[in-house]
């Protein structure tokens, strides 16, 4: 086997996507009224295999789908002429020609992406790669359909001021991640009675169509931010994960088969709403939401008389926190660790997967945690599982929101089952 066989193999091993390899050989030959399918099919099946593994070789694409070296070149060629592709550095010192990895164009693409949170307001410009080009960020006491709309006329002119007359004809779209029934968590966020209500008949996706020049795709916050590790982080590592999604209100996502799922109503991975055993001296049980949510730690710090803005205004470096952090976190590990518990005995996961808004070292420190209360939990009849953290950060909300249209535009079916998805209003 040649080394660049071995690489194949190896990364289609690692990243237990076998079925990759196992096109049906009919696509390469299909003809008349299914050629177009065919050759979209393929183009989208190589983007996503370029984007998982990074730089391939034609041949070592060719092993990874089964089409021949003829099919793959002239698929690589013409997705590099249209710029979805470039040319890296030939591979020397082998036998024979060198070989020419391509990976994908960062200019290839782009996408908007917009996170409406219960305390911040987040628009970013992804590339092709999922890098951001430009962001804007906003906090508020709560969100308002009219403040969020205000703030996307104001700051989309500035993200794309850079940008090329060309570089925008390659916007393929926005993607809004908002949590779904903000009004039901007034009391939470700390709103007025009634201040909220205006969200329960707002189209968000008709009012912002008519701000911005492109086609919006709507997703559940926490299921975007899954989106984001998912496509752009280290999630495609693992065929199944769940992913908890640490914001102003915790909430998860779910990949399963190596496919982000949203469920029947978009809803899927709401384990915010998971009940878990509450603390030594309290009664019952209390939602997931109540006791690893960010919002809680605000409340801890106001009643501490510890200022707490730094968690909004910059969520990657909080100051010091102190005691009411380390209670904080302890509570929200020992929450984690039960709801991984009461997940895995549903779902065979191989991981899960712990990110949110909230310093790096924080989130390490969370994860460490969790794993070592999860350790001492009854989890007889159970498979192991890793708990990890996620690669994303405070950005995954709105990175995944950019995701959305460059999944519908460029990957392949299979890897999102992603519908228009209208927030539920009852």
């Amino acid at each position: 086997m040649t080394e660049a066989q071995d690489r194949s193999s190896a990364r289609a091993h690692a990243s237990g996507v076998t079925a990759l390899a196992q096109v049906p050989p009919t696509l390469e030959i299909a003809s008349g009224a299914d050629q177009s399918g065919v050759r979209l099919y393929n183009e989208r099946l190589l983007l996503s295999l370029v984007r998982r593994f990074g730089p391939l070789s034609k041949i070592e694409v060719a092993r990874l789908t089964g089409l021949s070296v003829q099919s793959t070149s002239a698929i690589m060629n013409r997705l590099q002429a249209e710029g979805l592709l470039k040319r890296e550095a030939p591979l020397r010192g082998r036998v024979g020609q060198p070989t020419i990895p391509m990976s994908l164009n960062p200019d290839g693409a782009y996408s908007l992406g917009l996170k409406i949170g219960r305390r911040s307001c987040d628009l970013v410009l992804v590339d092709f790669r999922g890098g951001v080009r430009a962001r804007a960020h906003r906090t508020f006491a709560f969100p308002t359909p009219e403040g969020v709309l205000d703030f996307v006329r104001e700051a989309q002119p500035a993200l794309l001021q850079s940008m090329t007359e060309a570089q925008r004809r390659r916007i393929a779209g926005l993607g809004v991640a908002q949590p779904f029934q903000m009004w039901t968590w007034e009391a939470e966020i700390g709103a007025p009675d009634g201040a909220m209500s205006s969200w329960r008949e707002f189209d968000i996706g008709r009012e912002l169509a008519a701000v911005l020049p492109y086609p919006v795709t709507l997703c559940n916050d926490a299921t975007a931010a899954c989106a984001a590790e998912f496509f752009f982080g280290q999630g495609w590592r693992n065929r199944d994960f769940l992913y908890f999604s640490l914001g102003a209100f915790i909430g998860g996502g779910v990949v399963l088969d190596g496919a982000l799922r949203i469920g029947r109503t978009g809803n899927t991975g709401a384990i915010g709403s998971m009940p878990v055993a509450a603390r030594t001296g309290a009664h019952g049980a209390q939602q997931l939401i109540a006791c690893a949510s960010i919002y809680q730690l605000e409340r801890r710090l106001a009643k501490a008389g510890v200022d707490a803005s730094t968690i909004w205004a910059t969520p990657d470096a909080w100051a010091d926190f102190g005691p009411p952090l380390d209670a904080w976190v302890e509570e929200t590990a020992e929450a984690l660790a039960y709801a991984s518990v009461a997940a895995i005995s549903i779902i065979d996961f191989e991981a899960i997967v712990i990110d949110g808004e909230m310093p790096a070292t924080l989130r390490e420190r969370i994860v460490r945690r969790t794993a070592e209360v999860f350790e001492t939990l009854d989890r007889r009849g159970l498979s192991d599982v890793t708990i990890t953290a996620g690669t994303i950060g405070a950005d995954a909300g709105a990175i995944g929101g950019a995701a959305l249209p460059l999944v519908k535009a460029f990957a392949r079916d299979r890897e999102v089952l992603l519908k228009e998805v209208v927030p539920q209003t009852g």
